[in-house]
């Protein structure tokens, strides 16, 4: 029988990896804000900021680290750490602003090429509420009503990649729905809320028909697809509440039409041109 990949994932290989990785997240994070809050005292950088950064890098410790990685190997405690690892930590991470970050903290040359790239044709598609959408939520039709789940079950490596396919999508839609990080396509905040919404709806579908057992292609006992249905369902819904809380918290009028709405009639129209 092959080697499970949870229990591969669980080894102490693979708790070294997270082991090693996330304190030197941490670490540079710590050091970048050291640099933006001497390189402009009267700016400095929000302590906020850096406690959202250590919560996700906990987030992501709880997740992939005993106890969470060692049940991993069952249904429950592999939805038990999608929940953690592709909702609550990237909330987290994204909250902490770690492009505004690098932006302080690079040199000149670097932060406008750092800029270009947030600008260019390829992250403006990527960075879309709709393709984040697809990219977040309509992989987990393709995970769990098709073959791949249990393909990633027999294979390390794949174990690895579904985690960082999870981290990596999971901040995306995080970052266009509520980022304080500048996103060249963002829409209005109404289309992100709508976004929200179907990221709700589909995430309440695909637990649901896991709990009932409809086209669901998972070898694991009834019971226990069961109860992982019951973690998305209401695991689920309490992120994206927590999404739309930080949406909420985040938006901003445009300034323009705020300017111009403090502006007199006379001068709103010149405003304006």
């Amino acid at each position: 029988m092959p080697a499970h990949g949870h229990d591969a994932g669980s080894s102490l290989l693979g708790w070294l990896l997270p082991a090693l990785v996330l304190p030197a997240a941490v670490g540079a994070y710590l050091l970048l804000a050291r640099r933006a809050r001497h390189r402009n005292p009267a700016l400095g950088w929000s302590r906020w900021r850096t406690a959202w950064f250590l919560t996700g890098i906990v987030l992501l410790g709880a997740a992939l680290l005993p106890p969470v990685a060692s049940f991993a190997h069952d249904f429950r405690g592999h939805m038990a750490q999608h929940m953690l690892i592709g909702m609550y930590a990237p909330l987290a991470l994204v909250l902490a602003a770690p492009v505004t970050l690098l932006l302080r903290t690079l040199p000149a040359a670097r932060g406008r090429q750092l800029t270009a790239v947030l600008h260019s044709p390829p992250a403006r598609v990527i960075a879309h509420p709709v393709v984040a959408l697809a990219l977040s939520a309509g992989s987990l039709a393709a995970l769990y009503f098709t073959p791949l789940y249990n393909a990633t079950m027999g294979n390390p490596g794949a174990h690895w990649l579904l985690h960082a396919h999870f981290l990596l999508s999971g901040c995306l839609f995080a970052y266009v729905i509520a980022g304080p990080d500048p996103a060249p396509s963002r829409p209005g905040a109404p289309a992100r809320l709508v976004c929200l919404g179907v990221a709700i709806a589909a995430h309440a579908v695909i637990a649901q028909l896991m709990y009932g057992g409809f086209w669901v292609d998972i070898h694991a006992p009834i019971s226990q697809v069961q109860e992982g249905a019951e973690i998305m369902y209401y695991g689920g819904d309490i992120a994206e509440l927590l999404l739309a809380a930080a949406l909420v918290a985040t938006w901003r009028p445009d300034s323009r039409r705020r300017v111009a709405g403090d502006l007199p009639a006379s001068r709103r129209s010149a405003a304006s041109a």
